[in-house]
């Protein structure tokens, strides 16, 4: 399990759910922080509190259940120029207080020796509060039922002997954050998210395969509702069916072949190809050192085609139920959708206040921190490719040769974010217009800067699927953020396929 960060707090809690009381994100800690507040540019304190719930059935036997706790708060203070800040998880008085003193004083010797005068950008006031609308809350079934549920999964997905690992699990998360700003505004957010899983492992010989709900990327916020959103309760034996018949389906053909990708390899495709090479940071080389630079430069944005005419990208936080929904960015701003990509121009970069005050290109609120220890950087966050006018149907019927590929189980792609080359879990070969053979270990590989021209149709509504990941990683010291993707399925001409052995 990935914490929210590397020194979070486990409370046992007792067993049957997360503990309800509400966090000590108390009501007088505005006050408190108000009264220690310095007299600088802009000083603001970001408080987050996670609680977590793992649920887990591993071949029919339950794991052992963990419950996690975490909470504390970020000073950032803007002075004269420079940026500092401090973490603490004491949120009494004499806590601010020193964590105050110690960001003034990083603000101060920063002064005049930083990329930027962060004086100069105007940073956000927010007033509000955001809130992810749940049906059926967790707390709401007992943690027998939930068991219950997982341990029947669990045993649907094993039809057979040759299926020699089986997982059902449930991960639920609940975060509350305040944002409060020195002249008292102020905004909160409360976040549920879920994440359901279902694995089948089969095996005959030397050949083993694995098939997956979504490839793990049915991630969503909301409560109970979720797991009838992605049919958890009836996807089971299909799982384990399809798994089967990999270990008997020929390997994927070698070739330059059009290829369908279903929306849960889309995701991925976005997410790496997309996302991180557009994350304004990284264009302007702060992570050149760990996670890598970026092919996109500032000149491009405004004019480089960066895929067809059919490529709309949106960062959009009006989906209420996707992943990394929220109201306002861990800098305070108001989040908004906006196009990232339209009509295939690239038209602004995936960058927060501070990245757009120190180099003018146009961003989106996506300046985020994986926990109350980490200062916000550039990362996506609904990053989604909007829907075409093509059927499924329409899109299979206009292959002569090709590839239909779905969940990812591997990928690679170079320190630009432009060379990449990535595995499925299944395939089917598409031949004059018709799904022919079950086809295993189908892969292929790309440039970012010409895959995205080749996109040839785009799938209406119909196929949209809203999904996500946990793990995306960043940053120094790490920070690993949800992220949430909604794509249809796509259509990609000439693309190097390849099998495996």
């Amino acid at each position: 399990m990935i914490l929210p960060n590397p020194i979070a707090c486990g409370i046992l809690a007792p067993f049957g759910a997360i503990p309800t009381r509400r966090c000590t994100l108390h009501t007088d800690i505005k006050k408190l922080f108000r009264e220690v507040a310095p007299a600088v540019d802009f000083c603001s304190l970001r408080v987050l509190r996670e609680a977590s719930e793992q649920l887990m059935v591993r071949h029919e036997i339950p794991q052992p259940v963990v419950f996690r706790e975490d909470i504390g708060g970020m000073v950032t203070v803007i002075d004269r120029g420079g940026l500092g800040y401090a973490a603490t998880s004491d949120l009494s008085r004499e806590g601010l207080r020193r964590a105050v003193e110690d960001a003034t004083e990083w603000a101060k010797r920063s002064a005049g020796r930083a990329v930027t005068n962060f004086t100069a950008i105007e940073q956000p006031h927010p007033t509000g509060h955001y809130e992810t609308p749940v049906r059926a809350p967790w707390q709401s079934m007992p943690m027998a039922q939930k068991m219950d549920i997982l341990r029947q999964e669990c045993k649907r997905l094993r039809t057979e002997e040759k299926i020699v690992d089986s997982v059902a699990s449930f991960w639920y998360t609940e975060a509350e954050s305040r944002f409060i700003a020195a002249d008292g505004s102020e905004a909160t957010q409360r976040l549920f998210h879920l994440i359901p899983v279902l694995s089948a492992t089969a095996n005959k010989g030397t050949e083993t395969q694995t098939r997956t709900l979504g490839g793990r990327g049915y991630c969503q916020q909301g409560g109970l509702e979720v797991l009838e959103t992605v049919r958890f309760r009836e996807l089971a034996p299909q799982i384990a069916t399809e798994a089967l018949a990999l270990l008997d389906a020929p390997n994927c053909p070698s070739g330059k072949l059009d290829l369908l990708l279903d929306p849960d390899q889309m995701i991925l495709q976005i997410h790496e190809s997309i996302g991180h090479p557009l994350e304004l940071d990284r264009i302007l080389g702060d992570e050149r050192n760990y996670a890598g630079t970026s092919f996109v430069t500032p000149e491009m944005i405004g004019t480089y085609q960066y895929g067809s005419k059919l490529l709309n990208i949106t960062f959009d936080p009006s989906r209420r139920e996707q992943f990394a929904t929220y109201g306002f960015d861990d800098e305070g701003q108001p989040a908004k959708r906006e196009f990232i990509i339209k009509d295939g121009i690239l038209v602004r970069a995936l960058g927060g206040t501070t990245s757009r005050g120190r180099s003018g290109i146009p961003g989106v609120a996506n300046a985020r921190a994986s926990g109350w220890n980490r200062p916000p950087i550039d990362r996506m966050a609904n990053l989604n490719l909007e829907p075409g006018d093509s059927t499924l149907e329409q899109m299979i019927a206009a292959v002569e040769d090709g590839v239909y590929m779905k969940a990812n189980r591997s990928w690679s792609i170079d320190d630009s974010r432009n060379k990449f080359q990535f595995g499925c879990e299944w395939a089917r070969r598409i031949e004059k217009g018709k799904l022919t053979t079950l086809l295993k270990n189908p892969n292929y590989r790309g440039i970012s800067a010409t895959f995205w021209r080749n996109l040839k149709l785009v799938a209406n509504a119909s196929t949209l699927q809203i999904m996500g990941t946990p793990y995306c990683g960043k940053g120094e010291p790490n920070q690993m953020v949800r992220v949430g993707h909604a794509a249809p399925a796509c259509l990609f001409a000439g693309v190097d396929v390849f099998g495996g052995e």
